[in-house]
């Protein structure tokens, strides 16, 4: 009879195998979210929100189609990667597949028709954890594989979505300014897309990463001024885009990227749509990758409902203001207050009375209380000379609140003096 053999080194192989298992998942986990946080910098970011029906496709679903989204980055940078987000949604959202491309940008494009072209040779497929397929859970969010891809400043770029099954209400974000393109069926690099759906709206997409690279980002978090009502669609003319070419052009700024975080008809605390401020800043701003400034231009929406209670909602915005202050403080971030700017004859007019009295109460805080690092008195630039509480008429789109594309240059240009220091 043999003796029975020690189970220790057994025992060892299975610690060690074990050991050897973690480190793989954690090896696979680390590949797939690109390492740590500082190796990245945001170079474009939107806020996401709940989606209604009325700004779902008009079809009623996104389930076994592909749309193409364009975003205008800002900063550029030779390997990416695509945040994506379900948050809002009750169901998971199938990805078959997705890939990002350089538009075509032909001169004679319309247009409503910008981006609908790819140039097939550019386009790379995005993987999750080495897989093309994709299932966000309800309420979940997820970050593709870092990818080598040539992403220039300033750049036009396609992303084509292919789904399966999708929520009945899409995580999207309303305001997009630009037109999405959603055919039948999955599209391939060479699919034309004819026989479309037009939306103007992004679903699911999120924020695009470069590598850091000494760069850093700007997050500005706003309404609808920022989000763009007003501007033209498919030209990217939002005052944070004409913040970021000018930055762009000036060597000393062009490694500064920013991130539009605005939605149209959000609020710092009272009311508004989607998320208020104080519920979105640390997802919207200071969870993004590479940020180190952040610019609040936020609080019209909240004196829309003013009555006789201005003097305690001014005092309530200031309270909200120190908080972002605080938290961006504690980051070792700076942070930057925008005025308010003038609603004269809009449909937020109440005569000049408390509406008006609460904004000047709280343009006057942050201009004088130096608890910002530094302030974008975009008010003294939009503001008419010879009546102060009214846009000037070169500046608004028609209806006195949100400005035009002309109004939101001259924004986006003031803007960049402050970061050119």
């Amino acid at each position: 009879m043999y003796p029975k053999k020690s189970n220790k080194k057994n025992i060892s192989m299975k610690k060690l195998l074990t050991i050897a298992a973690v480190m793989a998942l954690t090896l696979t986990a680390h590949a797939q979210e690109g390492g740590k946080d500082g190796d990245w910098v945001a170079t474009w970011a939107t806020a996401t929100e709940f989606t209604g029906k009325g700004d779902m496709p008009k079809s009623g679903t996104l389930t076994e189609k592909a749309i193409r989204q364009i975003v205008h980055v800002s900063v550029g940078g030779k390997t990416m990667r695509l945040h994506l987000s379900n948050e809002y949604s009750k169901e998971a959202v199938e990805i078959k597949s997705i890939f990002v491309a350089d538009i075509d940008d032909a001169q004679d494009t319309k247009v409503e028709d910008i981006g609908i072209a790819i140039k097939p040779k550019t386009a790379k497929y995005l993987k999750f954890g080495g897989k093309q397929q994709v299932t966000i859970p309800a309420g979940q969010t997820t970050v593709s594989d870092p990818l080598a891809y040539d992403l220039k400043p300033l750049q036009r770029l396609a992303i084509t979505i292919s789904y399966g099954k999708t929520p009945e209400n899409a995580t999207s974000h309303r305001g997009s300014r630009t037109t999405s393109y959603i055919i039948k069926g999955e599209a391939k690099p060479k699919t034309k897309f004819v026989e479309m759906e037009r939306e103007d709206h992004w679903y699911n997409i999120a924020t695009i990463d470069v590598e850091a690279n000494g760069r850093s980002a700007i997050a500005c978090i706003g309404n609808s001024i920022t989000d763009g009502r007003g501007t033209t669609t498919n030209l990217q003319n939002r005052w944070t885009d004409r913040l970021a070419e000018t930055l762009q052009a000036n060597e000393a700024t062009k490694d500064l990227a920013v991130l539009n975080l605005g939605i149209g008809g959000n609020s710092v605390y009272y009311g508004g749509l989607s998320d208020p401020a104080v519920k979105r800043y640390d997802r919207d701003c200071l969870e993004q990758a590479g940020v180190k400034t952040i610019v609040v231009f936020e609080g019209v929406n909240d004196l829309g409902g003013i009555n006789k209670d201005a003097e305690k909602r001014a005092e309530k915005i200031i309270e909200c203001y120190k908080q972002f202050i605080k938290k961006a403080h504690e980051r070792g971030m700076k942070i930057y207050g925008a005025t308010i700017t003038p609603f004269l004859g809009s449909f937020y007019d109440d005569g000049g009375y408390f509406r008006e009295a609460a904004r000047q109460t709280i343009n006057k805080w942050i201009r004088e209380s130096g608890e910002f690092d530094g302030v974008i008195d975009f008010d003294s630039i939009v503001r008419n000379p010879a009546d102060p509480s009214k846009m000037k008429n070169e500046y608004h789109c028609g209806d006195w609140l949100h400005p035009n594309p002309e109004g939101y240059k001259a924004m986006g240009e003031f803007a960049a003096k402050a970061f050119a220091k």
